[in-house]
């Protein structure tokens, strides 16, 4: 058993697998691509689930996998949960909007919206734990603002860029909270620039990396960093596309995707479009060193190189992580490096492969679990993976289309504002009541109570919770019926009268 952050009812199922993830060193390739190609308007849904207590929400269905299905499945604590953004309507996703699932798959807050959601997860704000999420309207990036969360699911801040980026200008890609109340935010404003050096015009526009960070109980800007005081357009890899480099149509040469503390003094800023990681200083912005890209202060260890990276962490042991998109025929892969700044290389300490070759073009994360365990999200592709600190696939899980930004495990406790629901389906004599309580993470069991009316009343059925949605059948239900939530005490959380 898993000593400190498994999930609820057995982290993703977690299997004993032993996989070989060593001695992989991928040839570097450059995609062009930057979002998936929209199919036809007439897509095939994916599979999803669907409520009779809830008819309007159809989260997609998640299968957790492992490479060998005869292997022992490992008890676990039920003490965390995993954090989705599902979306790209367009190939087939069967939601859009935030969602958080427990170990099996099955849904514990479904928020469905008619636009994509980027960067959901749980974090620490002024010391209680909050959800946190982008919305706004995107592409390949974005303009919008940044959703805090409580654990009603009640909102309590909304941050967003400011300066002379104004409001609404935040961009999907970062997010994070810092343990001094302040958010670390991205944003892509587009700005005229000469383009010769790319084969575009002398007086062209392109779309510039700016990163801030912003009070988030005051909204005042305490740092901000922008691109082209520090990076020349020159050293994109980012093809020039015909028709762009125009006011409508920027050129994006950097592509900033994430920004993150590195100490005290400094920040990491990953920028996919040129291959690098910058290690920014947070007094005067100066880039005090690159690792990747043309001008690469590293050299790299053997399989140590990556390109088109995502979310760039320095972690407590000195490491950095992030995830190598790379693209096909090559795997896209989790990546631990450790950085000697004496000698200035970079050496390869873990790769995490998937089990089988999996290019992620765009997207995708690394997060490092409090048990020493890795995350890894997939990104573009419809996947996500835990390992061990030393690179052993424990399980793999797939949510069946779509894609979501970044993944995340947790340990999160809801407690939702807003009632139960409940749904009263007779036959003759009996009846099958569908409970479920979006976003509840205490109910152990639900008990139905049914009579003439409220007064006479009496216990019909108790039952364990079984996923989202509890059916609990009724042999002689009456014309009154109530469902009460338990915990595990039998204490009453909330009840529901079923209309």
């Amino acid at each position: 058993m898993r000593p400190s952050i498994t999930p609820r009812a057995g982290w993703l199922l977690a299997a004993l697998l032993t996989v070989a993830l060593t001695g992989w060193a991928p040839a570097v390739q450059h995609p062009t691509a930057v979002t998936p190609t929209p199919t036809s308007s007439a897509v095939t849904k994916a599979p999803a689930r669907h409520f009779v207590s809830r008819p309007d929400l159809t989260p997609p269905v998640i299968t957790a996998t492992t490479a060998d299905a005869g292997l022992a499945l490992a008890p676990a604590a039920e003490s965390a949960d995993v954090f989705l953004g599902p979306k790209d309507l367009d190939t087939g996703v069967a939601m859009q909007g935030e969602l958080i699932v427990d170990a099996h798959g099955q849904p514990v807050w479904v928020d469905g919206s008619s636009t994509g959601t980027f960067d959901f997860r749980e974090q620490t704000y002024q010391g209680r734990p909050v959800l946190t999420y982008w919305a706004g309207a995107s592409s390949s990036y974005g303009h919008g603002d940044v959703v805090v969360l409580d654990q009603t699911y009640t909102r309590v801040a909304t941050v967003t860029t400011g300066g002379d980026l104004g409001a609404h200008q935040a961009d999907m890609h970062e997010t994070t909270i810092t343990p001094q109340g302040t958010m670390l935010l991205t944003s892509y404003p587009e700005v005229r620039a000469d383009l010769s050096s790319t084969g575009g015009p002398k007086d062209g526009w392109v779309l510039e990396g700016v990163a801030q960070e912003v009070d988030i109980a005051t909204g005042r800007v305490l740092f901000e960093w922008r691109s082209l005081d520090h990076v020349p357009i020159s050293d994109t890899f980012q093809p020039l596309s015909p028709g762009q480099g125009t006011q409508a149509n920027p050129f994006d040469y950097l592509h900033m995707n994430s920004v993150s503390q590195d100490g005290p003094d400094h920040l990491l800023i990953s920028a996919r479009n040129t291959h690098t990681v910058y290690e920014v200083a947070r007094g005067t912005g100066a880039v005090t060193w690159q690792l990747g890209g043309r001008h690469s202060s590293f050299t790299f260890g053997p399989g140590a190189a990556f390109a088109w990276q995502h979310d760039a962490r320095r972690q407590a042991d000195g490491t950095l992580t992030l995830f190598d998109n790379e693209a096909p025929p090559t795997s896209s892969r989790g990546l631990r490096l450790s950085l000697d700044t004496s000698t200035m290389t970079a050496t390869l300490v873990v790769q995490y492969l998937p089990p089988a070759a999996r290019a992620a073009a765009t997207q995708g994360d690394v997060q490092v679990l409090p048990d020493g365990n890795v995350m890894v999200g997939w990104g573009q592709e419809p996947y996500y993976s835990e390992y061990t600190a030393g690179g052993q696939l424990l399980s793999d899980a797939t949510f069946t289309a779509g894609s979501s930004y970044r993944a995340f495990v947790a340990p999160w406790t809801g407690t939702p504002t807003a009632p139960p629901d409940a749904v009263l389906r007779r036959s003759g004599s009996a009846g099958t009541v569908y409970v479920s309580w979006n976003g509840a993470t205490q109910v152990a069991s639900w008990r139905v109570l049914t009579g003439s009316d409220a007064s006479d009343a009496a216990p019909a059925a108790t039952v364990p919770r079984a996923g989202f949605e509890t059916a609990i059948p009724v042999k002689h239900p009456g014309s009154y019926v109530e469902v009460q939530a338990l915990d595990a005490a039998g204490t009453v959380l909330r009840s529901v009268v079923v209309g």
